[in-house]
């Protein structure tokens, strides 16, 4: 699924709509120190389970997982189609059991799930009648797709659909050399509105058969091309339904992907909605028998950026040819989950507002009159200046352990030209959580647009909890 030289192109072009408004708010002053508190719009429909849920699980599993090298292992390793499509007949994953990923899948805080129902390859993990290349026609003979919609249908779980435009095994597919594509095949015949007729049965197919749809999941629009009755069938067949915006038309929401987009991981605030997508492992997507792994603070300081500013986030596992999530994958997505549920009120009915402080690597949320903090990048000593806030909270709570935070509001050797006390947090415990991201809980008593005024600053120089 990596797409590094398509999408550092892309971003060029996406950052200017997606952060221009931000980046004139706050470049005309120089400052971080303004109050930005995001306001993406709902939809204001059935959708809006998207902000609710904010937390998922993506799936990337297929024929190459037999490999266990890359999702892309066809055309990353230049495997010939006849000889790739031999895997086909080693596809019997006989211990995928769909209950055993959604218990994992909540036990880590995750609210829905993604699937991988066709990749580059062409491969389909559902019963379609518009190509012979699917599970059906196995050893395995089961209808993956079915067998999973029918688990998240019975727990109430948001199942949404990734699907590939880009396909290495239909004949009508243009294959030309582009990236992400195969070299042209002589067997073939290419024939775009053959293939995009295709698509759009295959479409029907999914949006039709397996019940309720939360979302669908475009990749890999190679050609660019545009066609939104695509995606207006999709939502005529399923209105709740979220559309990222890889496919046919801009979609509901933008996906930034890894850490490729640099505007996307620094940028304060999204001015459209935003699903991040990431995976445990550092290579691959689907499952890779010697992968190496992120560490849990990569991810988690990740995932807290996103969920801190008003985004969605995916995180990828690629499971194995027998349909089991690799216990180290697994293992990290319940270190995760621990971190998620201690801290997730400070994602849930907030305002994200970022500016309020200028702390470097500081994030911020709030509830009426509380401000959750978000030690997002490792704080290099065990003290922060929450500088320009100037009163001291009635209350101070590190999330991830329960504990009191010291906290003190008093004149710094560094602030002795404006003689101006600012809020501390003492004695943070850095190293005991170095692998971790901190959320401290401040509770006020007043407004916090009262929190950083300074007219009796001087008096207040020694106020401590």
């Amino acid at each position: 699924m990596k797409r590094r030289d398509l999408l550092k192109s892309a971003s060029v072009i996406a950052a200017a709509p997606l952060f221009s408004a931000w980046s004139e708010r706050f470049s005309e002053s120089g400052s971080t120190s303004q109050t930005l508190i995001n306001q993406i719009s709902r939809f204001g429909d059935d959708r809006d389970w998207f902000f609710e849920k904010r937390y998922g699980m993506f799936v990337h599993w297929g024929l190459y997982a037999i490999p266990a090298w890359h999702e892309q292992h066809q055309w990353r390793a230049r495997v010939e189609r006849k000889e790739y499509v031999k895997l086909a007949e080693h596809w019997n994953p006989k211990k995928f059991n769909p209950e055993l990923w959604l218990d994992l899948m909540e036990e880590a805080g995750m609210k829905y799930i993604t699937i991988t129902t066709k990749h580059h390859d062409g491969f389909c993990l559902w019963d379609t009648a518009q190509t012979t290349f699917n599970t059906m026609n196995t050893p395995y003979g089961k209808d993956v797709i079915g067998m999973l919609a029918d688990a998240c249908h019975k727990r109430g779980i948001p199942l949404c659909l990734y699907y590939s435009i880009a396909d290495w095994n239909h004949p009508n597919y243009p294959n030309e050399g582009r990236h992400h594509e195969l070299q042209p095949q002589p067997q073939d015949s290419p024939d775009w509105e053959k293939y995009m007729d295709f698509l759009k049965k295959q479409v029907r197919e999914l949006c039709t058969n397996y019940g309720e749809i939360h979302g669908f999941w475009w990749d890999m629009n190679v050609p660019l091309y545009k066609d939104k009755s695509v995606n207006a069938m999709i939502r005529q067949l399923q209105p709740k339904a979220v559309i990222n915006n890889r496919g046919f038309d801009d979609g509901d929401f933008g996906t930034p992907e890894r850490d490729y987009d640099n505007n996307a991981s620094e940028v304060k605030s999204f001015e459209r909605i935003t699903e991040a997508c990431q995976s445990v492992g550092m290579e691959s997507w689907g499952y890779k028998k010697d992968e190496d792994y992120y560490t849990d603070r990569h991810l988690i300081a990740s995932i807290d950026k996103y969920l801190a500013r008003d985004a969605n986030y995916l995180l990828n596992v690629g499971p194995t040819s027998e349909g089991i999530i690799p216990s180290q994958s697994a293992e990290i997505l319940k270190r995760i989950g621990v971190w998620k549920k201690s801290v997730d009120e400070s994602f849930s009915d907030v305002a994200f507002n970022q500016g309020l402080t200028e702390a470097a690597g500081v994030l911020t949320t709030n509830r009426d009159n509380t401000l959750y903090v978000h030690l997002n990048r490792l704080p290099v000593g065990n003290g922060i200046k929450l500088k320009p806030v100037t009163v001291a909270p009635q209350k101070a709570t590190l999330l991830n352990t329960g504990k009191k935070v010291d906290v003190s509001v008093n004149l710094c050797p560094s602030d002795h030209a404006t003689q101006q006390a600012y809020l501390r947090l003492r004695n943070l415990p850095v190293d005991e959580m170095c692998n971790s991201v901190m959320v401290v809980k401040l509770e006020f008593d007043r407004p916090l647009n009262e929190i950083t005024k300074t007219e009796n600053s001087k008096s207040d120089l020694e106020m401590e909890k």
